[in-house]
C-alpha cells in the first residue's frame, strides 16, 4: 500500500525567486543529480505563473487588498510538495497520475477556505524518479477588523497555523479527500512533519522505506513468557531490526559527515575569498591613487588643465575598448 504524502514549508519574500526558478525550471544547472533535464518537457502546470514568485504576490495582494504586516523576516507564503512513491504513479498510469494532482490541487484550494485565487503556482514535476507537485500559496486567513469589526482577508502564516495539530488535520483531511476521490491510499506519517527537508521528502517516499519509519516509530515491549521459542523467535526479529537500524544510522552519519566536511570547506573558500578581496581592495585603491598623482603631475609638466587631460585619457581607453571589441567579433 502507498500513502497520501502532503508536505509544508514557509518562506519570506526574499526567498521566493529561489523557488520559482527552482519549481519553473530556470536554471541552467542543478545540485539535485536526479533532475532529468530531457523530461522537463514533461513537467505541467495546473495553474501557471511566467512571472517570479515575488511579483504574482504583489500582484494577488493589490488585487485583493490582503492585509496583514509584513516584515522581511515575515513568513508570506507557502508551499505544498504533494506525492507519493514512484509505484503507486507507476500503478495508475499517466492520465490517474495527472488526475491525482487535479484533486490534490481543488483539495487546496478548499481547504480552510483557501481560495483558488491565492494560489501563486501550481507545477508538477514528472522529470525526477518520484512525480510530484509544488503548490504555492499564499496563506490568508478570512477573519474580523479588530477595530471596524468588517470582513477582511489577512495574510498570516501563524493564523492560518494556528493550533498544536495544525499538520496532523492537514494530513487527515488529505488523505480523507484523496481516498474519497477514488485514490487506494494509506494515511501518511502521523508524527509532525512540518519541517523535512524538501531531499528528505524525496527520499522516504519509497514505501519500504515509509514502512519502516512507521514500524520504527512502535517503543519496544518486553516479551513476558518463559517459552523458548517464543523468545528465540523475538530475538531474531530484535536483532533483524537493530541490523536495519544500524544501516540506517550508518547512511545518516555518512550523509551528516559529508555535510560537516563541505560547510567546513566552503568556510575555508569564504575566508580565503575575503582575504584575495581585501588585497585586490587595497591595489586597487593604490592604483586610484598613483594614476590621480600622474595626472597631477603631467598637468603641472606641461601646464595644460587637469580635467581636460583625463577627458582625452578617457576618450582613448573607450576608443580602444570599442577596436578590440570588433577584433574579437571578426
Amino acid at each position: 500500500m502507498s500513502y497520501a504524502i502532503i508536505r509544508n514549508a514557509k518562506y519570506t519574500i526574499n526567498n521566493l525567486n529561489v523557488i520559482f526558478r527552482h519549481n519553473e525550471r530556470k536554471n541552467t544547472n542543478y545540485s539535485n543529480k536526479d533532475i532529468n533535464k530531457i523530461n522537463s518537457i514533461k513537467n505541467y502546470s495546473i495553474k501557471p505563473c511566467n512571472v517570479p514568485y515575488s511579483k504574482r504576490f504583489n500582484e494577488i495582494k493589490r488585487q485583493y487588498h490582503l492585509k496583514g504586516q509584513i516584515k522581511k523576516t515575515s513568513n508570506v507564503v507557502c508551499e505544498y510538495i504533494i506525492t507519493s512513491d514512484k509505484e503507486f504513479f507507476e500503478e495508475i498510469g499517466e492520465a490517474e497520475t495527472k488526475r491525482y494532482f487535479e484533486t490534490a490541487h481543488k483539495f487546496v484550494c478548499s481547504y480552510k477556505d483557501l481560495g483558488e485565487q491565492y494560489i501563486i503556482s501550481s507545477k508538477v514535476h514528472m522529470d525526477e524518479k518520484t512525480p510530484h507537485l509544488h503548490l504555492v500559496f499564499i496563506p490568508v486567513v478570512h477573519t474580523k477588523d479588530k477595530k471596524t469589526n468588517k470582513s477582511i482577508d489577512k495574510i498570516s502564516c501563524t493564523e492560518f497555523w494556528k493550533g498544536k495539530n495544525s499538520y496532523k488535520q492537514l494530513q487527515d483531511r488529505f488523505y480523507s479527500y484523496m481516498t474519497k476521490a477514488g485514490f487506494d491510499l494509506d494515511r501518511g506519517r502521523t508524527r509532525e512533519n512540518a519541517h523535512i527537508p524538501i531531499k528528505e521528502l524525496k527520499a522516504i517516499t519509497n514505501h519500504e522505506v515509509q514502512e519502516f519509519e512507521l514500524k520504527s516509530l512502535n517503543i519496544e515491549q518486553e516479551l513476558n513468557t518463559n517459552n523458548i521459542d517464543l523468545l528465540r523467535e523475538d530475538y531474531k526479529r530484535i536483532i533483524k531490526k537493530c541490523n536495519t537500524l544500524t544501516k540506517q544510522y550508518t547512511k545518516i552519519k555518512v550523509i551528516n559527515d559529508s555535510t560537516l566536511e563541505k560547510i567546513e570547506n566552503l568556510k575555508q573558500d569564504y575566508t580565503n575569498l575575503k582575504l584575495e578581496y581585501s588585497k585586490v581592495k587595497n591595489n586597487n585603491n593604490w592604483l586610484k591613487h598613483c594614476l590621480s598623482k600622474t595626472f597631477e603631475y603631467v598637468s603641472i609638466l606641461f601646464d595644460f588643465p587637469i580635467d581636460r587631460l583625463k577627458k582625452l585619457v578617457n576618450d582613448y581607453i573607450i576608443k580602444e575598448n570599442k577596436e578590440n571589441e570588433k577584433i574579437r567579433t571578426r
